[in-house]
């Protein structure tokens, strides 16, 4: 319980709600720049019905208005291979992308309580390889996924419509999101800092932060769905409002699950405090 309050003061110390509310600003300008990148690579994939896969998870993970935002993006980038955003336009994309990353790094700073000392080009280098580590994973997922369908498909037809066989594939489509969110979890809290860290795969604040996110994303669609008609107040600009308001969860999970780790590293055994960049030697 001792452990809980001091996460809670650190929240509160280190304005943690401010910053996510920061961050869902930056990552609005990114995120398109960014769904472009990826999506402008996916053509080039040899995957069978990739438009329809991308709009399903979409549909499952974000809120429906918040999904229909992006439906325009992907039935138009994804229909056709264009080489002129893959290579003309690719520097500049990449650099608005990397700009919600660097925001993320900056608050990260805040979270371990130290200054941000790299120079200029090793921070957004890091923000830019952090976000090709990103399209990475995003389409490492969606080959797993779609591969897992088609699978799924080809028991179908072998076994007939098994429900067990129906829910199994239905759960590891889920898993293989949850790992691969939990490595971008585990990225961003090892390369965002300015402080020196050993990499780990697993810890309680990228655990905490993919189940907050799974849960608080899940939650906030039921609530848009049921009870919060945006539309309905805001007109069409309220899919914007909402995915607003889902980048700023996605924002406030990141730095309490940073305020986690930073806290279980400073009583863990022969580790540094915080506002320290390096172990003691």
């Amino acid at each position: 319980m001792s452990r809980i309050k001091e996460v809670w003061k650190e929240i509160q110390d280190d304005n943690v709600f401010n910053g996510a509310a920061a961050l869902a600003y930056y990552l609005m300008l990114a995120i398109f720049p960014m769904a472009i990148f990826l999506l402008s690579l996916l053509p080039y994939l040899p995957i069978p019905n990739l438009e329809q896969a991308i709009m399903d998870l979409m549909h499952q993970i974000l809120p429906q208005n918040a999904a229909e935002l992006f439906q325009g993006i992907v039935e138009d980038v994804t229909s056709q291979k264009r080489g002129g955003i893959l290579t003309f336009g690719i520097l500049f994309t990449i650099w608005s992308a990397a700009s919600g990353m660097y925001a993320i790094m900056q608050q990260l700073n805040i979270t371990y309580d130290v200054i941000e000392e790299r120079p200029f080009w090793k921070v957004r280098g890091t923000a830019i390889l952090l976000l090709l580590i990103f399209a990475i994973l995003v389409i490492g997922a969606f080959t797993l996924v779609i591969l897992g369908g088609v699978i799924q498909d080809q028991i179908s037809k072998i076994f007939g419509s098994n429900q067990v066989v129906l829910f199994s594939f239905a759960g590891l489509r889920w898993i293989i999101i949850a790992l691969f969110l939990a490595l971008g979890f585990a990225c961003i809290y090892y390369f965002g800092p300015d402080v020196e860290q050993k990499f780990r795969f697993i810890t309680p604040g990228s655990v905490i932060g993919v189940i907050l996110l799974v849960v608080a994303s899940l939650g906030f669609r039921f609530y848009i769905e049921n009870f919060g008609n945006y539309s309905a107040t805001y007109g069409s600009i309220g899919a914007v409002i909402i995915l607003m308001l889902w980048l700023y969860i996605a924002g406030l999970v990141i730095l309490i699950g940073s305020e986690i780790n930073a806290t279980a590293e400073q009583h863990a055994p022969h580790s540094k405090s915080r506002g320290q960049k390096r172990q003691p030697r």
